[in-house]
């Protein structure tokens, strides 16, 4: 027997997220509260998806949409498609600029298409196929479980452990107009690194753990990479730029994901002027992840740990 879906409308508000955090490299992330909010309602006969917001007469409006994309394959994980369905995107997460706008997509088709089946499948499920989509777990993890999450990758699929932070921590992003693309900046890594920095960068992240949770005082020193921001600074000048400014003035910025943006773990000085080519904005941490509301998928307390496929 084939699935049934809920006939009213269903919503989610999904985060946006900050990869790497310095150290992390495709394994811590943040959740930050800066929100897409999607609906979603069965139709007739196709896949629809209107945008307003960042993205609007630039992301399809078909089957191609990432959101799409995943609400698909998530069905075919559950054993059966609707008919069509209408999707309507209100997003503020700035595209292409390291702050997880393509999870944010693909974690709300997830549960978009959980909330709208009868049988919603598991967080555990749904880390493993966001990840499959997106590539790597560091982004879709926050995005989907809130607060500050490491993420790895077994046999089975994505795993991620989502842990809280210390009050007070907040995050001061610093967006360009200017965009990126993962796949450029991953094309300017190495194929190996010198065994040293990867034993400083361990010594880094296992830091930056206790310093988001317990010290925040520890934050600059914790937030040193020399895995990957260095390779990519030639691609993105300014973006560098500020990070070192920044840093001079002890604050613990680093580059957000694979960049443009700036992320700032520490206070900024009041005093300090980025220049008219950034847009600064101070946001706390997301503590939720993507919540639905509507059809049979709702929450608002998560379970610490979220796994890959179940043996």
């Amino acid at each position: 027997m084939g699935l049934t879906f809920v006939s009213e409308p269903v919503r989610v508000r999904t985060p946006a997220t900050s990869a790497n955090l310095g150290p992390g490299f495709d394994t811590l992330g943040l959740a930050l509260a800066l929100y897409d909010d999607l609906s979603a309602r069965v139709t007739g006969d196709r896949f629809t998806v209107s945008v307003t917001g960042e993205g609007a007469g630039e992301l399809p409006g078909d089957e191609s949409h990432l959101v799409v994309r995943a609400m698909l394959r998530t069905f075919d994980e559950l054993g059966g498609r609707p008919p069509g369905v209408a999707v309507a995107c209100v997003n503020r997460i700035p595209q292409a600029r390291g702050l997880g706008s393509s999870s944010a997509a693909i974690v709300g088709g997830v549960q978009l298409a959980r909330a709208l089946a009868r049988e919603p499948i598991s967080d555990e499920d749904a880390l493993r196929i966001a990840a499959d989509l997106e590539g790597h777990p560091d982004n879709v993890a926050p995005c989907l479980l809130g607060g500050f999450t490491i993420a790895w990758t077994e046999v089975s699929g994505a795993r991620a452990v989502r842990l809280g932070t210390a009050e007070g921590v907040r995050a001061t992003i610093f967006v360009p107009q200017e965009r990126g693309l993962t796949s450029t900046a991953r094309a300017a890594l190495p194929a190996s690194v010198p065994h040293a920095d990867a034993a400083f960068n361990t010594g880094r992240a296992a830091l930056l753990v206790h310093a988001l949770r317990s010290q925040p005082e520890l934050l600059f020193a914790a937030t040193e990479d020399r895995l990957h921001q260095g390779y990519r600074a030639e691609a993105m000048p300014g973006t560098t730029s500020l990070v070192a400014s920044l840093r001079s003035l002890g604050v613990a910025a680093v580059v957000s994901g694979a960049g443009p943006t700036v992320l700032a773990l520490s206070p900024v000085p009041g005093d300090f002027h980025p220049g008219t080519a950034w847009r600064a904005e101070t946001l706390s941490v997301d503590a939720t992840g993507a919540l639905v509301k509507g059809g049979m998928v709702e929450h608002a307390e998560r379970d610490p740990v979220a796994a890959g496929r179940k043996s």
